[in-house]
């Protein structure tokens, strides 16, 4: 069987992406008053930081940004590994009252950020959540759709998208496979 290979984005494509919702993430929420972004591990985290960079350039104001592992807030973790592996959740500011921008890399199902949102609120009570992700594949299977995107496609489900960023991976690209 051969994988089928192409490539949605490469690195310039991303950073366009990351500064069109750097705007969009300002011009939605009136500035940074309040603002701050939480990365999903992992993929999550460097865009948190990309954004924050963008958004700083921007207005001048770098917002707080935080990293939420939700390995145990899972439905599936029991089916993934009898051992799951769990990293540090470092939101090092109070969540209540705010205007939380979730970031991830990808969203398909919807099942990542449900359990991202349960995480969340077990650290305060935000004003508002929103939803950043790089690349929205389709195929939903909760009602969480994302407020700021980077680029949309439908998906069957023999297709995967893999998002490779310098931080994690050594370079910036997203691929589409096909099996």
């Amino acid at each position: 069987m051969t994988k089928k290979i192409r490539r949605l984005l490469d690195s310039k494509e991303i950073d366009r992406s990351l500064s069109r919702m750097a705007h969009e993430v300002l011009e939605k929420n009136k500035g940074t008053k309040g603002l701050c972004l939480v990365g999903i591990r992992t993929g999550g985290v460097p865009l948190a930081s990309r954004l924050q960079k963008k958004i700083k350039e921007i207005e001048g104001i770098a917002p707080d940004v935080g990293i939420l592992d939700i390995t145990l807030y899972r439905d599936d973790w029991s089916t993934l590994s009898q051992h799951p592996i769990v990293r540090s959740t470092d939101i090092p500011f109070s969540i209540d009252g705010r205007v939380i921008i979730l970031v991830d890399d990808v969203i398909y199902t919807g099942r990542t950020i449900r359990a991202a949102l349960d995480a969340l609120t077990d650290y305060g009570r935000p004003g508002k959540i929103e939803l950043a992700v790089l690349v929205d594949r389709g195929r939903r299977e909760l009602p969480i759709q994302p407020d700021f995107t980077g680029i949309s496609l439908s998906t069957s489900k023999d297709e995967h998208v893999n998002v490779y960023l310098e931080e994690i991976a050594g370079r910036d690209e997203v691929l589409l496979e096909k099996t």
